[in-house]
């Protein structure tokens, strides 16, 4: 079986830890070359596999490369647009990092590169191939808790004393909201099948982190009267619960956005509980190969370029609400103002404390 050939652009500590692993362990993927602006880093990283991989001193290099097939994308949020269009155009297919843009309007580049160029785009949100979740979905479709009424998230870290940290760079796209946010968001969209109608977010802004927001907490509207209620945060205990709340029971998951870690689900209604516990699946594993097999075999994708771009259009929103402080409407899966307006506080006439 002929095997994607992948090209991982940073050394970042998602792709040491996470993503590198998952593709050698793989069906469908083998590691054959890393990028750092470093040479050092790449070359220590690519001494780790072992093997014929290959370590690049800069990104244009590993994508005039022949020999790589597709590329993962773990830079900052800042540059994902940007190298995906470049990877794209360079006949590479792409895995990037959530977001897959600083805003939708930056985004919608990226997708028309996916179209014009027929290579495949997947935004990096591994907890969407785990099976457990194809189960939940189908289990309140079947009305094993009646009626949804309301879903429950939350994505919480505690990084907060981390030196150097590029997430707490405005100006890089740092903050809870951009790192955090779409787990909850993108969960929401799919358990509902419906694209929300208003949000209204609250944040904590903190100028010992560069200003950005290091906490948030929302309610989002969809259509019918369901509701998410979401937080995420880079200071608190960490957290990774999702609930689905129905006219007649619930369904919660401890770990729901967790790769590696433990997963299951319970389902409570009237006085009994229901645990269901599936056997360790590492869901970065389940990424890569779902993404090797749209590529090698032709399999129809579960999530599309087009499902990131309404993800971020969802997540302009928030963050709109969240500076302005006032429920943001969507309209038609849209936002009502212009998302290019969004990127720090004080393009939206907010100004900090500092400033003051």
């Amino acid at each position: 079986m002929r095997k994607l050939r992948w090209g991982i652009m940073s050394t970042a500590s998602v792709a040491r830890d996470s993503v590198i692993p998952a593709i050698r362990e793989s069906e469908t993927g083998v590691v054959s070359a890393i990028a750092s602006r470093d040479i050092r880093k790449s070359g220590q990283t690519a001494e780790g596999i072992g093997g014929a991989v290959r370590a690049y001193g800069n990104y244009e290099d590993l994508l005039e490369d022949p020999e790589i097939d597709a590329v993962y994308i773990p830079l900052p949020n800042h540059l994902h647009a940007k190298w995906s269009i470049a990877a794209l155009k360079a006949g590479k297919h792409v895995l990037c990092e959530k977001p897959g843009a600083l805003s939708a309007i930056q985004f919608e580049k990226v997708l028309s590169a996916a179209e014009s160029t027929g290579k495949h785009y997947a935004e990096a949100l591994m907890y969407r191939y785990h099976p457990q979740f194809k189960e939940v979905k189908q289990r309140i479709r079947k009305g094993a808790i009646g009626e949804l009424r309301l879903i429950r998230a939350c994505f919480t870290c505690n990084s907060a004393d981390s030196q150097g940290n590029i997430r707490f760079r405005e100006e890089w796209g740092g903050g809870a909201l951009y790192d955090l946010a779409e787990y909850p968001l993108s969960a929401a969209r799919w358990l509902t099948g419906e694209e929300p109608e208003a949000v209204t977010v609250h944040a904590s802004y903190s100028e010992a982190h560069g200003g950005v927001d290091m906490s948030a907490s929302g309610l989002v509207e969809f259509p019918g009267g369901v509701s998410l209620l979401f937080d995420c945060g880079l200071w608190a205990e960490e957290r990774r619960c999702l609930e689905i709340v129905g006219s007649e029971g619930r369904i919660e998951l401890p770990h729901a956005f967790s790769g590696k870690e433990q997963s299951g689900y319970f389902l409570y209604k009237g006085r009994e509980t229901t645990e269901a516990r599936e056997r360790p699946l590492n869901a970065y594993v389940l990424e890569i190969d779902h993404f090797g097999q749209v590529v090698l075999e032709g399999r129809q994708p579960d999530f599309t370029a087009s499902d990131a771009l309404k993800n971020l259009r969802l997540l302009d929103a928030c963050r709109q609400s969240a500076l302005q402080k006032r429920r943001i409407k969507l309209e038609t899966g849209r936002e009502t103002r212009k998302p290019q307006a969004l990127r720090t506080k004080t393009s939206l006439g907010l100004v900090s404390k500092k400033m003051k």
